[in-house]
């Protein structure tokens, strides 16, 4: 009857265990453990299609989350990914229902009106003035029965939507108050205070320190309620995280030069009233869509003029992916024409009109001094800690991937994911011979150049 338990700590990396491996909350729940370092992320290292994968154990090209934000040219704010239905795959919650299994979400990406989630606080917030966090959360899958934690907890939230750490505050002790009241045999849980601080200040730095030091009070937080409800015994508790983050120089918007290009066209107010070719961000990298995929025309001429953009080296890019060498290479695909890269030191925006380079300021994660969306080599990578009485005792390993971490949880809660990507990481568990074997392990993504694929 064991039960799992997942936080999520958005942005963190092997490098910040130096300094959480002093604190109580380590010591008390994880030490002893099960630890893996250097885990790999997907492509592109964004939040929603990393937490997409590690609730479906799928690559983006298969369960179709190709970014945090939604495309709608020209939006402000651009509305983001929340719901389940951008899924194009089943998901652990769906699968442990299935096998009898009551399931719970704080806060984690992409699970807004998920049926499958029987206490469930989503991932969202009210969406205008008119709106309210409470109706937000109704609508979004909150029960009754949640919905007075949420009541209870909600002025740590209110006003505070989008920002950290209070967004984090609500997120974990809401949690908090559904183990201690529920019990629920599988929950996962987002706080991404890491993430906000490296986006403000830089991916190192004094202010990391205090950011891990509010993730090990939130750690002991659901630990007392793991205790106070007599579960710590039969749980399995993960830390794990989902990408990490690079020092960003400069914020360059290709959309102003697709408006110049006429791919744009603006009204007298500079708003968009149509366009044939956008640059959606996903920080360090972005998507090049054409509104006519169809239009082999115009698919040559943007791609040519994206090269010779690249091959000027002053437009932030070093590498132009197709949708065909993304997703033979790199497992990632969607609609989209072209993927760009940064060129490690640049991020791209989503503004359509000039300055072409924009100052950095995080309006929303892509524009800080830091960011991700990268390819999931570069940069600090992301860990995973585990213990409980499924977990192996003393275990340390260096490369494993995100792709893995839902077949391992399902593993333990009894019931496979058949049509993931990923596998159990059995080198973590006890009774190893009862896992099924150890399968294909994916540390690193098959790699290919920009020019292999047509």
């Amino acid at each position: 009857m064991s039960k799992v338990i997942v936080i999520s700590s958005d942005a963190m990396v092997g490098e910040d265990l130096d300094y959480f491996q002093t604190l109580p909350a380590f010591k008390k729940y994880f030490k002893h453990g099960a630890k893996i370092t250097n885990v790999s992320s997907i492509y592109p290292t964004v939040t929603f299609p990393a937490h997409a994968t590690m609730m479906t154990g799928m690559y983006p090209d298969r369960h179709g989350v190709f970014s945090n934000m939604q495309l709608i040219p020209g939006s402000d704010p651009v509305p983001w990914q929340w719901d389940y239905s951008f899924l194009k795959c089943s998901d652990i919650f769906r699968e442990a229902k299935k096998s009898g299994k009551t399931t719970a979400a704080v806060m984690w990406p992409v699970t807004a009106k998920n049926p499958a989630i029987d206490f469930h606080i989503a991932d969202y917030w009210a969406q205008d003035e008119k709106d309210s966090n409470e109706a937000a959360f109704a609508r979004t899958g909150t029960t009754p029965e949640v919905m007075k934690i949420v009541k209870k907890n909600m002025h740590l939230f209110q006003g505070s939507e989008r920002e950290h750490p209070q967004r984090d505050e609500f997120c974990m002790a809401c949690a908090a108050d559904i183990i201690r009241e529920f019990q629920p045999d599988l929950m996962l849980m987002h706080p991404a205070n890491i993430d906000a601080v490296r986006h403000d200040y830089g991916v190192f730095g004094p202010h990391i320190q205090n950011a891990v030091n509010d993730l090990n009070r939130w750690i002991l937080m659901i630990g007392q309620a793991l205790e106070e409800a007599d579960i710590l015994e039969e749980t399995n508790l993960f830390l794990v995280s989902d990408h990490g983050q690079m020092d960003v120089q400069r914020n360059i918007c290709l959309n102003v030069l697709f408006a110049e290009m006429g791919w744009i066209r603006l009204d007298s107010e500079g708003k968009i009233i149509d366009w044939d070719v956008y640059c959606l961000s996903n920080g360090m990298s972005a998507l090049i869509f054409l509104k006519n995929p169809a239009d082999q025309r115009l698919y040559e001429e943007v791609y040519k003029y994206l090269k010779d953009l690249m091959n000027e080296g002053v437009y932030g890019f070093s590498e132009i992916y197709t949708e065909a060498q993304a997703r033979i290479g790199r497992r990632f695909g969607g609609q989209f024409s072209f993927v760009i890269e940064t060129d490690g030191y640049t991020a791209f925006g989503d503004d359509y009109t000039r300055p072409l380079v924009k100052p950095l300021t995080n309006k929303d994660y892509r524009f800080g001094r830091a960011t991700h969306g990268y390819l999931p080599e570069k940069g600090p990578q992301p860990i995973l800690l585990a213990k409980g009485p499924d977990i192996k005792e003393n275990i340390c390993l260096s490369g494993n991937h995100i792709v893995n971490e839902a077949p391992t949880y399902a593993k333990i809660l009894g019931f496979t994911l058949p049509d993931a990507d990923g596998n159990v990481i059995t080198e973590i568990l006890r009774q190893a011979s009862l896992c099924g074997g150890f399968g294909r392990v994916y540390s690193r993504p098959f790699i290919l150049q920009s020019n292999d694929v047509q």
